[in-house]
């Protein structure tokens, strides 16, 4: 899974330059190097190209369908079991390598972030449950209504316990690093057939119905609007680092004021992107840490 090998400057041409290597070699986001690469290859697709411009006017009708349909039948049949067993078989046999390469490595992504912040904030311990995927079959143990209830669950968590002590989120003595991975997941190698090349964002598009359709309303509704805690965890990270700067990097604000269902599957990307962002941010400092003093606050490294 060394899709950064795809970006090589051998392969430069200075009067037919490569627009995804430019973005590639361009270091103003922080983002880890096999995961820029598996985007951009993703972003650069055929799939991509012709999959999406198809799959999103329908995903996107679908959802309006599934909307009208859930109010004229509140109590029709949901199955997150159902759901996840889908998904596992698209992700399995359609979805490309670098594809599932994201989406597993989110997982891991996100819940080192929260471990970062539980583990960052003195006085206060929150109980984090981290999802750690390492194969498509670990897609069925329901991990994507997982990862959305362990965000709500943490954020009501650690704010009763912020609230009921008193306490501010501030910058500690000395930052806890531990749960930050400085280095590649244990992840299992993705099939790679023919029949494996729809791209992540296609694939994201074409799942947000469906996941509409095998959960509940309040399930799909606290899903799609989980995407805009993106700032409220953002802001965590922000205030604990003492480093307000990062909340310029996030697109997925305003939780209190929610936006509509139908753009979900975009948004679901950009939350990718500040996810993976952020852990990156998240590296640097722990590289940083390591030719400090321990008991001295890291600095940003930007």
């Amino acid at each position: 899974m060394q899709f950064a090998k795809k970006f090589e400057l051998e392969n430069y041409n200075p009067e037919d330059p490569d627009p995804w290597l430019a973005l590639y070699l361009d270091r103003s986001i922080q983002m880890d190097d096999d995961a820029k690469a598996a985007l951009l290859i993703s972003m650069s697709s055929f799939s991509r190209a012709a999959v999406l411009p198809v799959a999103r006017p329908i995903a996107r009708l679908a959802i309006i369908f599934i909307h009208a349909l859930n109010y004229l039948v509140p109590a029709r049949f949901t199955s997150s079991k159902t759901l996840h067993r889908l998904i596992y078989w698209g992700l399995k046999n359609f979805v490309s390598p670098e594809a599932n390469f994201l989406i597993l490595r989110h997982f891991h992504i996100g819940s080192e972030i929260l471990a970062f912040v539980s583990s960052n904030i003195p006085g206060v311990e929150v109980e984090t449950y981290p999802i750690r995927p390492r194969t498509l079959e670990d897609v069925k143990e329901n991990i994507f209504l997982r990862h959305d209830l362990n965000l709500y669950n943490f954020v009501i968590r650690l704010n009763t316990k912020l609230r009921n002590d008193d306490i501010s989120i501030r910058p500690p003595n000395t930052l806890n690093f531990d749960c930050i991975t400085d280095g590649p997941f244990e992840l299992s190698d993705f099939p790679n057939r023919w029949t494996n090349f729809i791209d992540v964002q296609s694939a994201i598009e074409i799942y947000t119905p469906l996941y509409q359709l095998f959960l509940s309303e309040s399930d799909f509704w606290r899903a799609a609007n989980s995407l805009q805690l993106d700032e409220t965890v953002g802001l965590y990270v922000a205030r604990i680092l003492n480093a307000p700067e990062y909340i310029g990097l996030v697109n997925n604000k305003h939780p209190m004021v929610p936006l509509s269902t139908m753009g979900a599957g975009f948004r679901l990307m950009l939350h990718g992107l500040a996810a993976e962002s952020l852990h990156a941010i998240l590296r640097e400092y722990k590289r940083l840490g390591r030719i400090n003093e321990p008991d001295q606050p890291v600095r940003s490294a930007y």
